[in-house]
């Protein structure tokens, strides 16, 4: 994971919390020394600026690899800029790409066109960071498997390292550089190596959750390998200046430090560590939930929009510029087995956007309000921090008051002393302004900040020539109108606010709602209320319309710009005040545009909303929402309507009754099985830095199989002696293995959330009889690649498969073994789906996870039937959709918890993986969890046509197995106005003649 922030500013007071920081200071004379190689995206201490425009870069992370439907990757972008922000960070990950060496492959799903085409259409800034080494938690860090063949070291400068990357980076960076905004395109900032930061001690490897050291060792660190990364880049046209994300605030390759020398430096910070809460069993825990944890809603329910304004509000008290979270916008999906062992399918991480697009989080709504103000507040680029106060600003020292000093707009951030806190602290705010030295509340009574919660304060505030000489509310807009400035401030319920405004506005001339305190005094008109879920609007004649919210409240309101002349369009920029409409409204707005008096929106509505404009630019006399005109109506002079949300008609398939056929997908026990096509394990030598305890090394990857489930075949004749095996086992935390003796089950290992190998003698049920051949049949889950985050590790070399055995009574050398994983390994032929959805079962090999499989045949019998024994069952089904046009309507495929037969008390112990008309999107292992249901994206699934389901079921145990449940559910229903995504091409079945 690589969480990015930038701050400009002059001095770091203190480093704290979250995510990263982009930039140290940036001083004239370093500006000079590093000219940029265009003149669009520049920068000064304060700011990135584009097209001379100073910009707030507020972004979150998106990756077009885990949302495989290119069609929604607009209806992504759209939420990111419906929130204010103006910018997404994406990862490229090598291994989807080059699977096989020498083939990198970027079409399809992997093409990113239609990703940088989103982006411009939605308005929205691209940080590339392409790797090669991304972490992101995806098998590898994004590194391909074959590069545990080489002989040479991981991020360094050993010469096949570089041979291996260079290929990627020249071809990647020609793509990006195409797409930079130079050329038309998103691309405004590109991070060429990722947290290439800190060395692992002669220990071992850095705690995870040690993320606020500053005192790593970067002993290690090579300053000619960044540089030759950064020439590459360059070299493929790269000419947007280059960011890094140091892992600490080490100020390694910060601006002015020599070669490998970024543009702007970054670094990452994680409040909370690497941790959301103890598991059950023990095992490390992190913000991206690991199997065997706590789960999705649990995860998201701990980082919340408590913790959102916290923390997010720190960061903001360094007058950070470039803000940028990293899965906590929208984490999306590890279909494919694209993912690290540490977490299971679902990305979804909590983030504000879910897994399966919906917005309904808090936390999506609160991101609104700081983006939509940040966006409103072009004084808060220029502004200086100074140091955290106690009892300066404020009359407690319970409290700590970051202030943002400018001229004359001055930004006050109230927190908690001890950011844990769950208080209710009573304060005065004691501040100068433009009208003198002021105790705040002025009209008696105090401020609060209850619980979990951080506030801006605002002083001498510009509001379109308006002077806000100060606001205990937060704002979280102001647009000027036809003949008006409108500003919208909230706060939380029951919380008592003031704001005053200049003596020359007159008193309010209409105020809507009850319970505004007004006071004329000789330098200011006072207002004081008191939130609760009424809407206040005070009037100043023609000047000033000010909506006071309950901040619930306010999560209704919006902010849509207008498209500018190109070359800006919808992006954001400081000159914003008056392109825009601010509308109430419900669930999302996408998008708006004015043509004529006709006011068009794009957006979803989840139930009957009433839609009322706050602020428009021109006069608007009709309204349209999705293309369709809004039976109109005027209160006290704003035009609104009711958007009539429509329940479709729709029947989802019932999977449970469904007509299910199967196969044995395990046929490999029999001892007539053929298996001449295997792969032979007879490298006697292996670079893999973990020496060989077998004759012949047994590593997966040095046969080419990097990912999906491993079969292993181990051949020998027995002379008598032989009662026992001794197995050594790794595939990553919470893989699992079974073993056969020809067709006599043997055991298996059915995986925990704390181990990543395993190793146990098993017994041989029988005598064996001399001179008969006998064949072990081991079957593995792969769980993926360790990721490699410090320098001067291997750790993404592990080796995956049998590491050691022994057969009791004899010796190594008497096991001849074969080995198969995908089909054609590394030289994957079926390429849409690219070089990871494949794994070694049977019937994936045949191809029978590809719809169009003639399944006729096969037998009859559903998943809730089971297995009957020990082995594989591949089940496949079909069904349609008729999903109808006008709804956005996203589907999971949900598991029930299913018991033991042999033991009620306890979880069945099974495997299975889902397939979805061929992509592989669900790992369920019900004895270790937590992940039940999975989403599964329009564009994979058939909306409106038929759709193949194939489930494996390996059973773990000596008895029966069986799916308790299994069904297909809608997990919102939304009348939309997204644009429709087309369904997603990959290969057809078609009789594999290579397979076996």
């Amino acid at each position: 994971m690589a969480a990015v922030i930038c701050i400009f500013y002059y001095t770091i007071l203190q480093s704290l919390w979250f995510l990263s920081v982009l930039a140290n200071p940036v001083h004239t004379s370093e500006i000079q020394e590093r000219a940029p190689l265009q003149d669009i995206v520049t920068w000064d201490e304060y700011s990135i600026r584009v097209y001379g425009e100073r910009v707030v870069l507020l972004s979150g992370e998106f990756h077009p690899f885990r949302l495989p439907s290119p069609g929604l990757w607009l209806d992504v972008f759209q939420k990111i800029r419906a929130l204010g922000f103006s910018a997404v960070s994406f990862y490229v990950d090598w291994a989807l790409l080059e699977g096989e060496p020498g083939h990198i492959r970027t079409e399809g799903v992997f093409s990113l066109d239609q990703f940088f085409n989103a982006a411009n259409e939605a308005g929205i800034y691209l940080i590339a960071r392409p790797g090669p080494y991304i972490n992101s938690e995806v098998s590898g860090g994004g590194f391909p498997g074959w590069l545990a063949r080489l002989k040479g070291r991981l991020k360094t400068t050993d010469p096949d390292y570089l041979d291996a990357i260079t290929p990627y980076i020249r071809t990647i960076g020609n793509i990006i550089s195409k797409a930079q905004i130079t050329q038309g395109g998103p691309v405004i900032l590109l991070q060429p190596e990722n947290e290439y930061t800190m060395c692992a001690n002669n220990t071992g490897y850095v705690q995870a959750n040690n993320f606020t050291t500053n005192s790593w060792d970067t002993a290690c660190l090579e300053k000619e390998y960044m540089a030759y990364v950064e020439q590459q880049y360059r070299k493929a046209g790269i000419v947007v200046p280059f960011i890094n994300n140091d892992a600490a605030p080490d100020g390694n390759f910060a601006p002015g430090t020599g070669l490998g020398a970024v543009d702007i430096y970054s670094f990452d910070d994680y409040p909370l560590g690497w941790s959301t809460a103890p598991l059950e069993p023990s095992n490390w825990s992190s913000l991206t939930d690991p199997l065997g944890g706590v789960g999705v809603q649990k995860s998201a329910a701990y980082i919340n929009q408590e913790f959102e304004r916290i923390f997010y509000k720190v960061n903001y008290g360094f007058r950070a510029a470039i803000h940028s979270l990293y899965m906590w916008i929208f984490g999306g999906t590890n279909w494919g087995n694209l993912g690290h062992p540490g977490g299971y399918t679902s990305y979804d991480v909590g983030a504000a956007i879910a897994e399966n697009r919906e917005v309904s989080r808090e936390k999506y709504s609160e991101l609104k309000l700081q983006g939509s103000f940040l966006q409103a507040s072009p004084a808060y680029l220029t502004s200086d921090p100074e140091n955290g106060t106690f009892g300066v600003y404020t009359d407690t020292h319970g409290l700590v008051v970051n202030k943002l000093r400018g001229s004359p707009t001055c930004f006050y951030i109230v927190r908690h002393r001890n950011l844990t806190s769950f208080a209710s602290t009573n304060y005065t705010f004691l501040v100068p302004t433009s009208i003198g030295n002021l105790t705040i509340p002025q009209l008696g009574g105090s401020l609060s900040l209850n619980g979990r919660d951080s506030k801006f304060h605002v002083v001498d505030y510009d509001i379109g020539g308006i002077t806000l000489i100060y606001s205990t509310a937060e704002v979280f807009t102001w647009k000027k109108a036809i003949s008006k400035t409108v500003l919208v401030l909230y706060g939380g319920e029951n919380e008592l606010h003031e704001f005053a405004l200049p003596v020359g506005l007159g008193v309010p001339s209409a105020v809507e709602g009850r319970g505004v305190k007004i006071h004329k005094s000789i330098s200011a008109i006072v207002l004081r209320w008191e939130v609760n879920p009424s809407r206040r609007i005070v009037i100043f004649d023609n000047n000033l319309e000010v909506h006071l919210l309950w901040r619930n409240e306010a999560y209704n309101y919006w902010v849509l710009d207008l498209p500018d002349p190109e070359p800006l369009g919808l992006h954001a920029s400081e000159a914003r005040s008056d392109e825009a409409v601010i509308m109430k409204a419900g669930y999302l707005l996408r998008t708006a545009t004015i043509s004529g008096h006709s006011l068009h929106l794009i957006g979803d509505v989840n139930a009957t909303t009433d839609i009322e404009i706050i602020s428009t630019p021109t006069n608007v006399s009709s309204i349209f929402f999705n293309g369709k005109e809004v039976d109109t109506r005027i209160n006290h002079g704003r035009l609104g309507g009711t958007i009539a949300f429509k329940h479709p008609k729709f029947t989802l398939p019932d999977l449970q009754n469904s007509d299910w056929r199967h196969i044995n997908s395990l046929p490999e026990i029999n001892t007539s099985y053929d298996d001449s096509k295997w792969t032979i394990c007879n490298l006697t030598k292996s670079n893999n830095p973990r020496d060989l305890s077998t004759p012949t090394s047994l590593y997966a990857s040095d046969y080419g199989y990097n990912a999906g489930s491993l079969l292993y075949r181990g051949t020998f004749t027995a002379n008598g002696s032989e009662s026992s095996i001794y197995l050594l086992t790794e595939a990553g935390y919470a893989f699992g293995y079974s073993a056969w003796l020809n067709s006599t089950y043997l055991g298996s290992w059915p995986g925990s959330a704390a181990e990543m190998f395993h190793n146990e003698t098993i017994s041989f049920q029988k005598e064996l009889h001399p001179g008969s051949t006998y064949i072990l049949t081991i079957l593995i889950d792969h769980m993926g690649l360790d990721e490699n985050f410090p320098a001067n590790v291997q750790t993404m070399k592990d080796p995956r498969g049998i590491l050691d055995y022994d057969l009791k009574g004899r010796d190594k050398s008497s096991i001849s073994w074969k080995i198969t994983g995908n089909l054609g390994g590394e030289r994957y032929h079926y390429l849409s789906r690219g070089p990871l959805n494949e794994g070694a079962l049977y019937a994936e090999r045949q191809g029978y996870h590809l719809p169009g499989v003639p399944t006729e045949q096969w037998m009859s019998g559903t998943p809730l039937q089971g297995v009957r024994e020990p082995g594989v069952g591949f089940f496949v089904t079909s069904f349609d959709l008729h999903i109808p046009e006008g709804y956005d309507i996203p589907l999971s495929v949900v598991f029930t918890n299913t018991t033991s037969e042999h033991d009620p008390s306890t979880p069945a112990k099974f495997r299975s993986e889902l397939f979805v008309n061929g992509w592989q999107f669900g790992k369920y292992i019900n004895n270790i969890g937590p992940q039940v249901r999975y989403p599964v994206p329009e564009g994979i699934l058939n909306y409106n046509g038929s759709n193949y389901l194939a489930l494996s079921l390996w059973s773990q145990e000596k008895g029966p197995v069986k799916i308790d449940g299994l069904k297909l559910e809608a997990d919102a229903v939304i009348q939309s106005g997204y644009k429709k995504p087309a369904l997603v091409e990959g290969e057809q079945y078609a009789m594999r003649s290579d397979s076996y």
